[in-house]
């Protein structure tokens, strides 16, 4: 049998087969656009994603016999608002995971309820990015939108609907509402009277691994599927992603290099950090995780030789910086395009150069990205370790985790070992993985990861370049907290 997962990303839907034994047969990916409306707004039409996911299954499964595809789930870029009226027909535009307009309904969650209000209701409190903050936007400023809401569903939720005919979500996608009552997994009925919004309009709450419904009629023709394929309710993409990497159990840690970063530590028990600093979710395996995430990780680097530089070359944009340059770089980068998360909680936070002389090099600017991207990684991870978490070792994965430049600076900077996988699909193969649970290939999640993750490579920090990029870490630091009052009075110049 086969198992089709979907990552439902911000640039594209990357879509895997994968039969039982974890071998991924296929893969296939097709891109949709994204639109920024004003400054600091992200939006995406749903329509899109559907049409490319249904095109790109269609194109996955050439060859395969379709009674043999036993189950469909997803990844997905979190956080996403899709709201759909009373004939289910979407509304607006997706506001998405990195629009940065609810600074204003942030501030009145945060400040007038009261984060210890929010971390008593969900266990988190508002970031910009979160959906609950984003129903208030639409509220105060769409009002004839908000009144034709029927339904809220998340990005991966509303492909999940468009093929089993079920208004579903996970407990892990759930969890970055700031909607949803972490420690009971279930809706909170305090956030829901805040957002002025009745339970009905919520989607019926799963375990990731759990099946949700089959293919309908309509969604089984033109996916080239049967209706006896089960459609099972996924996973956040950074939850999709731990499994992917079998990043699931007690104490285990992942690093996500995508268009966002994150440090993800999986736990079998609850836990909040008291200063919010990191969100507490539920995880896909059943548990619980810590998270820090940041808006622009590889990101950044595309920003840098794409848009920049203008070169689609990124190994040779690398290859002049060698282990000596390591932890030697005069030159630091912020790397806050779209503001940050994790753990500063600042929409209004820039991205920016700083160190730069006469003498410095194309190579230099290209080397502080990587670095700054990787140092703010570790401000999630220092956070992590205030808490008594003792991680020694971190998985590997994303787009930029293919860089062997990247993952040697990650293990120096963060002084651990980076543990290299088989596979670099991340969240398109955990997916998959949650599709062969839910169909009952596999009795657990943690059982699916300990017969398909393999460790094939790992890279050990190394005592003089970790020591080099300590100081360089405490001096990285130094800028942000220094260039706050800077994004502050930048931001109020621009209303």
């Amino acid at each position: 049998m086969y198992y089709i997962g979907v990552d439902l990303g911000t640039s594209s839907v990357k879509l895997l087969l994968m039969d039982k034994q974890g071998t991924v047969v296929k893969t296939v990916s097709k891109e949709y656009p994204i639109s920024f409306p004003k400054p600091g707004w992200s939006e995406q039409n749903p329509y899109d994603w559907y049409e490319q996911s249904v095109a790109g299954i269609r194109e996955l499964t050439v060859g395969i016999k379709k009674e043999e595809v036993a189950g469909i789930s997803f990844g997905g870029q979190m956080h996403g608002l899709v709201i759909l009226d009373e004939n289910d027909k979407v509304i607006r535009p997706a506001i998405l995971w990195n629009d940065g307009r609810t600074t204003k309904e942030c501030e009145y969650l945060n400040n007038t309820i009261g984060k210890g209000k929010l971390t008593e209701y969900t266990a988190n409190i508002a970031f910009a990015g979160f959906t609950a903050p984003k129903i208030l936007w639409v509220r105060e400023n769409e009002p004839e939108n908000f009144q034709k809401i029927r339904k809220i569903m998340l990005p991966k939720d509303y492909l999940a609907y468009r093929f089993s005919g079920v208004h579903a979500t996970d407990v892990s996608d759930a969890s970055g509402m700031l909607l949803f009552d972490v420690k009971n997994r279930c809706w909170s009925e305090e956030m829901l009277e805040i957002c002025g919004i009745s339970k009905d309009c919520m989607a019926r709450v799963f375990e990731s691994y759990e099946c949700i419904g089959h293919l309908t009629e309509e969604a089984a023709e033109k996916l080239g599927l049967t209706t006896d394929t089960a459609v099972i309710a996924g996973a956040g993409d950074n939850a999709a992603a731990a499994v992917g990497t079998g990043t699931v159990g007690d104490g285990s840690c992942n690093i996500s290099l995508g268009t966002s970063g994150t440090i993800f530590i999986s736990s079998m028990t609850f836990g909040v950090d008291a200063n919010n600093a990191l969100h507490a979710f539920a995880h896909a395996d059943g548990h619980y995780h810590l998270m820090g995430c940041m808006l622009s990780a590889a990101s950044c680097n595309k920003w840098w030789l794409d848009d920049i530089i203008g070169t689609g070359d990124y190994a040779k944009e690398q290859e002049g910086i060698t282990d000596e340059m390591l932890g030697s770089n005069h030159v630091f980068y912020l790397p806050y395009l779209m503001g940050e998360r994790s753990p500063h909680n600042n929409p209004l936070a820039r991205a920016t150069f700083t160190g730069m002389t006469m003498d410095t090099t194309r190579t230099d600017m290209t080397q502080a990205v990587l670095e700054g991207v990787a140092f703010a990684i570790r401000d999630s991870f220092e956070v992590a370790k205030s808490l008594g978490m003792k991680i020694t070792e971190t998985k590997i994965c994303g787009g930029g985790a293919k860089s062997p430049l990247w993952r040697k600076m990650i293990a120096n900077i963060l002084n651990i070992r980076v543990c290299v996988l088989d596979k670099e699909e991340g969240p398109s193969l955990g997916a998959a993985m949650l599709a062969a649970v839910g169909t009952g290939a596999y009795e657990t999640v943690e059982a699916a990861a300990g017969q398909i993750v393999h460790v094939v490579d790992t890279i050990e920090p190394d005592a003089e370049i970790a020591a080099r990029y300590e100081e360089k870490y405490r001096q990285f630091q130094q800028i942000y907290p220094a260039l706050k009052p800077v994004f502050d009075s930048i931001a109020q110049s621009s209303f």
